[in-house]
C-alpha cells in the first residue's frame, strides 16, 4: 500500500509562521517584559549623566541605546547572574554540554568509528539538542516497589551538590559565586554528599543491580576520599590559606604543579574515582551490572544526574587548575582597551557615540577567563581520554590502590611541601 505524501502549501506555512510570531509576540508582552521589570527591581541601577536610573526608565535603552551598556554592567554584578549565568551554572552546563559531545567524538577516533554524526551537519553537532529533547520528552518510569520521595529527590540533590561544587570555583580575580575563607573545606564538604546522594538513590530503586553499583559507589568513593584531601594539604601548607582565590592569585609566579608532582598525580587518580571513570567505573560498569546505581533512572530523572556528573567533572578539572595549574594567572594576550574607547566614545563616520559603562569586562577579567578555560579544556581531555585506552579494573585491585598506595603517596607529599616550608624555598618568607 502507497502512501501519498502531503503537498506543500505556501499559505500553511504563512500561517504557522505567523502562528509562532504571535505567541512569542504574546509571551514576551506577559511573561518576559514583566519578569525583566521584577528582576531591575534587584539590581543596583547605574549612574547615567548625574543621574541614577531608576527600574521604570530602564527599558528606555530600547530608544537609547548608551543605556544599554551600564544596565548590563550593573546586571553583571549581581549574585543572580553569578549564580545562572556566569561563573556559575549556565557557564559549567555550557562547557559540560561541550564536553559531552567532545568526549563521544573524541572516543569515535580512537576507536576507528563515526560517533555521532547524523543530527547536525557540523560533525553531528545538533546530536546534543537531540539528546537533550529525547530525554525530556521520554517517560519517567519509577520501579513499583520503589521509595519514591527518595528517588524522586536523589538526582535533583545530585544536580544541586554539583552546582553547589560549582559555585566556590574562582573563574578570574573576583568572579567567583561564593568566595569563602575556607573554600577548601567546603570543597570536602561538598564532595562527601555524594557518596551519600548515591547509595540512597541506589537502595530507594528497590533493584538489585542499582543496590550493587550503590555499594559499589560507597566503597570506592570512601577509599579514595581520604588520599584526595592529604594530597591537596601540601598545596595549603605552601600557601598558609583554604580561599581558593588566594591559592589561585599565590601562582603568578609558577604553578605548585612544579614543586608538587606527587600530589597533582595523586589528586588526578582520586579525581577519576570520585567520578567513576574509566578505569573506576565499577559502580556503572555496564557490561557487569547494566549502568549500576543508574539502571533504574529514565527520562529526565536520567538527563538530571547526567548533567550533575558533567558539571562534577567540570568542577574537579577546574578545582585541579586552581591548585595545581595556577588557575587564571598566565601572560596578557588580550589587548588593552584604547582609551578613546573608554573615554571619548565610538566613532561611526561623523558621530561619536558615547557609551558609559565601558568597557564591560576588565582586560585582567577576559585574560584570567581565557587561560583559566583552556587549562580546564586541557585537563578534562586527559580526564576524558583514559576511557578510549584503559580497561576497568578489579575491585580488590581498585581498594588496594586507595587504602594503601595513594594514601602512602600522599603523605609523601605532605613531608616534600613540609621540607620545603622550613627550608625556607617556598611559602610565607620564603625565597620563592
Amino acid at each position: 500500500m502507497s502512501v501519498i505524501a502531503p503537498k506543500f502549501k505556501f499559505s500553511e506555512f504563512v500561517k504557522s509562521i505567523l502562528d509562532n510570531l504571535f505567541w512569542a509576540i504574546l509571551l514576551l508582552s506577559l511573561i518576559g517584559i514583566p519578569l525583566t521589570q521584577i528582576i531591575l527591581f534587584y539590581i543596583e541601577m547605574p549612574v547615567i549623566n548625574g543621574e541614577l536610573l531608576t527600574p521604570f526608565l530602564a527599558l528606555t535603552w530600547i530608544a537609547d541605546p548608551s543605556r544599554t551598556l551600564p544596565i548590563i554592567k550593573a546586571f553583571m554584578t549581581t549574585d543572580l547572574f553569578r549564580i545562572a549565568a556566569f561563573p556559575g551554572f549556565g557557564f559549567a552546563a555550557l562547557l559540560a554540554a561541550g564536553t559531552i559531545f567532545v568526549e563521544r567524538k573524541m572516543l569515535a577516533k580512537l576507536q576507528l568509528r563515526v560517533g555521532p554524526f547524523y543530527c547536525g551537519k557540523i560533525e553531528g553537532i545538533l546530536q546534543l539538542m537531540g539528546d537533550g529533547l529525547k530525554l525530556i520528552s521520554k517517560e519517567i518510569i519509577i520501579p513499583a516497589k520503589a521509595d519514591k520521595p527518595i528517588f524522586w529527590a536523589a538526582p535533583v540533590i545530585f544536580v544541586g551538590a554539583a552546582a553547589a561544587f560549582v559555585a566556590l570555583i574562582p573563574v578570574a580575580p573576583g568572579w567567583v559565586v561564593a568566595d569563602v575563607d575556607v573554600g577548601l573545606l567546603a570543597v570536602f564538604a561538598v564532595i562527601g554528599f555524594f557518596p551519600i546522594i548515591t547509595i540512597l538513590s541506589s537502595w530507594s530503586a528497590n533493584s538489585k543491580f542499582p543496590f550493587i553499583g550503590g555499594i559499589r559507589a560507597l566503597h570506592q568513593m570512601v577509599s579514595f576520599e581520604i588520599p584526595l584531601i592529604l594530597s591537596l594539604l601540601g598545596v595549603v601548607i605552601l600557601t598558609g590559606t583554604l580561599n581558593l582565590s588566594e591559592i589561585a592569585a599565590s601562582q603568578s609566579s609558577f604553578p605548585w604543579i612544579i614543586f608538587l608532582p606527587i600530589g597533582a598525580i595523586v589528586f588526578f587518580i582520586t579525581m577519576l574515582a570520585e567520578l567513576e571513570r574509566i578505569p573506576f567505573d565499577l559502580p556503572e560498569a555496564e557490561s557487569e551490572i547494566v549502568a549500576g546505581w543508574l539502571t533504574e533512572f529514565s527520562g529526565m530523572m536520567y538527563g538530571l544526574v547526567q548533567l550533575g556528573t558533567y558539571l562534577k567533572l567540570y568542577a574537579f578539572a577546574a578545582l585541579f587548575v586552581v591548585l595545581f595549574l595556577g588557575g587564571w594567572n598566565g601572560p596578557m594576550i588580550w589587548p588593552p582597551f584604547p582609551e578613546e574607547i573608554i573615554t571619548k566614545g565610538i566613532e561611526a563616520g561623523p558621530i561619536t557615540v558615547m557609551i558609559p559603562g565601558l568597557p564591560v569586562f576588565s582586560q585582567e577579567m577576559i585574560n584570567g577567563v581565557i587561560w583559566f578555560v583552556l587549562k580546564t579544556v586541557g585537563v578534562i581531555f586527559f580526564i576524558l581520554l583514559p576511557r578510549g585506552v584503559f580497561p576497568r579494573i578489579r575491585i580488590d585491585m581498585l581498594l588496594s590502590l586507595g587504602w594503601y598506595k595513594l594514601i602512602g603517596l600522599a603523605f609523601v607529599n605532605i613531608f616534600i611541601a613540609l621540607g620545603l616550608l622550613y627550608a625556607g624555598v617556598l611559602g610565607p618568607g620564603g625565597i620563592l
